[in-house]
């Protein structure tokens, strides 16, 4: 029997609901998720659903095909006929076989090494462009001038959006996220629903012009073009997918970047260590994302009586996998509450595992490298500067601002 202290945490862990967290889980969740894991690894919640905080016991669901990543059962509640729940119904993320397989298929050209190559120095090109900004102004805010600008930019060339036109994509998506947070309110769920209407609009267009002038090595014209199996998207598959693909590419990245930044500001030695050996950015850009995971929760359904962890879970049970939890568990990562950046094996589940593994990872990974080193290259001395501003979400964490001084 748990007894003092130890009944007390287990007490807090049972009483633990998704639907009514804080501002101070917001902001640090991550004793939370220790408490989970310790004393209640397969919580139940009042609603009934399972929140899941080992790794291994994560791991075990992106694994086995008895959870189903459809979302129109979570979501009917949650949003009802709404643009959002048209969105989210329909765009890869939260999708099984066969829409998921085709859509998949249909994206994978524009993520081949190949591609991504032909890509690099147009990111570079951006990176350094934003840099130079920055320089001349003599302060960055990391996320508004930087991070968040970056992932937007390629996107949008990937997907040919006028760059005279992209100003609104970033708003769109964060408030298209937004209502993916566990309890939205009212007010967030009606700028998701706007957000998904402008945005669709706006798709409607840009496909319709592309449909009169298609491009040769251009996104956008291969899934107005092609086809699975004789099967090609449908006009609404079409536009969700187009913006899940900004929506992904832009929350994925950004947060890399902001997060990766904070970390090395928060532990000034593996700061150093960077600095003095450039060429560790592709583990300490792994670090990053098991550290700070950009999405920290993830969400699947049980399609059959299935047992994870030593419980079985019933057939149509929610179950949320807790992503940041999983990437902090000791049982896999030694000393995980500690930035490592020369970390080795880390097998973290930042891109999820499974046939939904994050389709642009490669590129996310592309994109934090560059902008990660060449920011440490330029101003090797930058410091915070000002109270950085959380996002204030639980499903994805990253930063709304946070303000650096170059020198």
């Amino acid at each position: 029997m748990t007894t003092g202290n130890g009944a007390e945490e287990a007490a807090r862990a049972n009483a633990f609901d998704l639907r009514r967290i804080d501002a101070g889980f917001l902001a640090t969740p991550y004793p939370t998720y220790a408490l989970l894991r310790t004393h209640d690894p397969m919580h139940i919640g009042p609603d009934g659903s399972y929140f899941l905080t080992r790794y291994d016991d994560v791991m075990a669901v992106y694994r086995d095909k008895r959870f189903s990543s459809d979302k129109k059962a979570e979501f009917g509640p949650k949003f009802g006929d709404s643009p959002l729940y048209t969105h989210h119904t329909t765009s890869l993320v939260f999708n099984d076989p066969p829409l998921h397989t085709r859509v998949r298929k249909l994206l994978a050209p524009a993520f081949t090494p190949r591609a991504l190559h032909t890509l690099q120095p147009r990111f570079v090109s951006l990176v350094d462009g934003l840099l130079d900004a920055a320089e001349a102004k003599g302060a960055m805010d990391l996320i508004g001038d930087f991070a968040a600008a970056l992932p937007v930019e390629i996107i949008g060339d990937m997907l040919g959006v006028p760059r005279a036109e992209r100003h609104p994509l970033r708003g769109w998506s964060l408030a298209i996220l937004g209502a993916l947070e566990p309890s939205p309110a009212p007010d967030v769920l009606q700028r998701g629903n706007d957000a998904v209407t402008a945005f669709s609009c706006y798709l409607d267009a840009l496909i319709d012009a592309r449909r009169k002038h298609p491009r040769e090595n251009d996104v956008l014209t291969s899934l107005i073009t092609g086809s699975v199996d004789g099967e090609s998207l449908t006009g609404t598959e079409l536009v969700q997918n187009c913006i899940f693909l900004l929506n992904a590419g832009h929350e994925t990245t950004s947060n890399l970047i902001g997060n990766g930044v904070a970390s090395l500001l928060a532990f000034p030695a593996e700061r150093q260590k960077l600095t003095e050996n450039p060429d560790l950015i592709d583990s300490a850009v792994e670090e990053f994302l098991r550290f700070e995971s950009s999405n920290q929760l993830g969400n699947r359904r049980a399609t059959a009586d299935v047992e994870i962890g030593g419980v079985t879970i019933a057939a149509g049970s929610l179950i949320t996998l807790c992503i940041g939890a999983a990437n902090r568990d000791p049982a896999q990562f030694p000393d995980p509450e500690r930035l490592d950046i020369a970390r080795s094996p880390n097998r973290h589940l930042a891109f999820g595992a499974g046939i939904h593994a994050c389709a642009g990872m490669t590129l996310a990974r592309m994109e934090g490298r560059i902008a990660i080193s060449r920011l440490l290259q330029r101003f090797p001395n930058l410091r915070g500067e000002g109270e950085p501003v959380r996002g204030g979400r639980a499903r994805f964490r990253g930063y709304l601002s946070y303000p650096l001084a170059l020198g």
